[in-house]
């Protein structure tokens, strides 16, 4: 008796329902030998240490560019705060929120 299986509503999601039905056809042929070279090729590159390698280097940019997001994040959240900081001392020092007072500041690494 066949089971009757859900189709999954979001595309992605759909998209690895398809992929695992597509490996386990494989796994099949491969169990019954009656796999296509392609198919074997496919499987036996992904045990290869350039393929692992390929694979953490992928990781790794992807962590990389995860670490430069933040970053931006952390240095926006920064220069609102400074800028936060420099209302509050004007405003200490007596200055109305009308008058035009440069904000625009650089800060030099000396």
């Amino acid at each position: 008796m066949a089971k009757a299986k859900t189709h999954a509503m979001d595309p992605e999601e759909r998209e690895n329902q398809m992929i695992l039905l597509a490996m386990n056809e494989v796994e099949d042929r491969i169990r019954n030998h009656t796999a296509t070279s392609q198919e074997l090729t496919h499987f036996l590159k992904l045990g290869t240490a350039r393929e692992r390698l390929e694979r953490k280097n992928l990781e790794t940019e992807t962590e990389l560019l995860a670490a430069k997001a933040d970053l931006a994040r952390s240095q926006k959240r920064y220069d609102e705060l400074v800028e936060n900081a420099l209302v509050s001392m004007r405003r200490y020092n007596g200055y109305d929120d009308e008058e035009d007072i440069d904000l625009d500041y650089e800060y030099v690494d000396e």
